[in-house]
């Protein structure tokens, strides 16, 4: 039986959707050896943000419901065992520098239930993201420096009321990225079901070295760098990996290319034959699936956000991994943050005067500069000036693309009754123009964008019809 203390009955009062059966600490089922682990200067911009949310959902499973959770947590304590830091707490030494404590403190499991939710309620076609979502995952508002006081980790299985489960995570962000959140995701479902998980490289590699220390006025630490309670929209859009095709077709190719529409399977077979020719002649040069798909949302963004002047300045930050970028490389299964944000500038008349290929090419450009020159001069500008990363949209012309579509959200998370369903994320870390990627769940190259959006510039985006033309449900 895994090591955990005694489950407790929770007031659920404030959630009328969803009743919280019971809370209990889990415990690494060994105890660990690990020494205290350095934030890194890629650690350290992240305590001001929100605690990542993001979870699963899953069809019904075909074992009783106590032996599930007795399941999880058992497979939960191994897991803490490997990623011991994840059991840890944030400490913060005499000279300002932050680690991590692999104290064995534990992680905060809930058992909840939710008898009027269910997938067809949480996840309707051609609809705003329901709000209820939200109660589906824990540590809500909690904010990344915050793990010095509170469990780094906590996670939450919803029963709902059509026999489906949600298993939601909230894990500080200043812990790590989208990569290692998700290799821990992975190696709990795999545990789960009997394998044996890849094994994180806890080395500080990271530019370790580094004798930056970010100070905080307060040691209640740092506030969220954005207005959280300024009304969003949220909508999943889904792009069919034909899609996806026609848009990087689009984009590689040449003005008096012939046009190409949208027919099923004809399209696929066309655009499949210009990509391989792409990559045959060009040698490195060709736009991404991905970076065509942001032009296509950049120019329709902008072009929603009706009250920009057309000589307005507005930035696509993208999220870039940079684990292969530095050099030495550092490995792909390194444990924490090793992220940066791109940012891509044009007019508002640029980004919607100029064509596909212009605006893909202009991402592009930044992604292939972002090597590991442009990388250590982000670092060395950092650590001469140490602050929190400025997330948010201040001036309402920004839009911040986080999360992957290459991220294995579905692949390697099925825990033993099926592969999931859906994947969705908490409040957290959101505001107008904060958009997550997301792979499809046919694994075929498709890709959900989730997008949070000011009520009036969703609306506007809506009737677009060029960019709808690309949605499908």
């Amino acid at each position: 039986m895994a090591p955990e203390m005694a489950s407790s009955p929770i007031d659920s009062s404030s959630s009328p959707l969803v009743t919280i059966l019971s809370k209990r600490t889990i415990l690494p089922d060994s105890p660990s050896a690990m020494p205290d682990l350095k934030l890194s200067v890629s650690d350290l911009p992240m305590l001001s943000c929100h605690y990542i949310q993001k979870g699963l959902f899953f069809p019904k499973p075909n074992i009783p419901m106590s032996s599930l959770v007795s399941l999880l947590v058992s497979s939960l304590s191994r897991a803490l065992t490997i990623i011991p830091a994840f059991a840890g707490r944030f400490t913060t030494y005499p000279d300002g520098r932050i680690f991590i404590s692999c104290n064995d403190a534990g992680v905060d499991f809930y058992h909840a239930t939710a008898p009027r939710l269910s997938l067809a309620s949480l996840l309707p076609p051609s609809s705003d993201v329901p709000k209820p979502i939200n109660n589906l995952f824990p540590m809500d508002s909690t904010i990344s420096y915050q793990g010095h006081f509170h469990p780094l980790a906590a996670f939450q299985l919803t029963e709902l009321g059509d026999g489906a489960i949600f298993i939601g995570c909230a894990v500080s962000h200043a812990l790590v990225d989208g990569t290692s959140f998700w290799h821990f995701f992975n190696t709990w479902a795999e545990l789960c079901r009997g394998g044996s998980p890849k094994l994180p490289d806890f080395r500080r590699n990271y530019f370790g070295n580094s004798k930056a220390v970010l100070r905080f006025a307060s040691s209640a630490g740092p506030e969220v760098t954005f207005p959280v309670d300024a009304p969003v929209r949220e909508r999943i859009f889904h792009f069919s990996a034909d899609a996806v095709r026609l848009l990087k077709s689009k984009a590689n190719r040449y003005q008096n290319s012939p046009k190409l529409s949208l027919i099923p399977g004809q399209e696929a077979e066309i655009c499949g034959k210009q990509i391989h020719d792409l990559r045959t002649n060009t040698k490195g040069s060709e736009i991404s699936s991905f970076q065509s798909l942001c032009a296509l949302i950049w120019q329709a963004v902008t072009r929603a956000r009706k009250w920009l002047p057309s000589n307005y300045m507005t930035t696509f930050r993208m999220a870039v991994n940079c684990r292969h970028r530095i050099e030495p490389r550092v490995s792909p299964m390194y444990f924490g943050n090793a992220i940066q944000s791109t940012p891509t500038r044009a007019k508002v008349d640029e980004v919607t005067g100029k064509d596909l290929r212009w605006v893909a090419g202009l991402l592009h450009a930044s992604v292939l500069a972002h090597g590991d020159a442009a990388i250590r001069q982000v670092i060395t500008d950092w650590e001469a000036a140490p602050k929190c990363f400025p997330l948010g949209n201040p001036d309402g012309t920004v839009i911040n693309m986080g999360s992957s579509n290459r991220f294995p959200m579905y692949e390697g998370n099925d825990f033993g009754w099926g592969r999931p369903l859906a994947v969705r994320s908490g409040k957290a870390n959101k505001f107008d123009g904060k958009m997550s990627a997301f792979p499809g769940r046919e694994g075929d190259g498709s890709v959900d964008i989730e997008m949070c959006l000011a009520p009036e510039t969703m609306a506007a985006l809506l009737l677009d019809e060029e960019f709808m033309g690309f949605v499908s449900d």
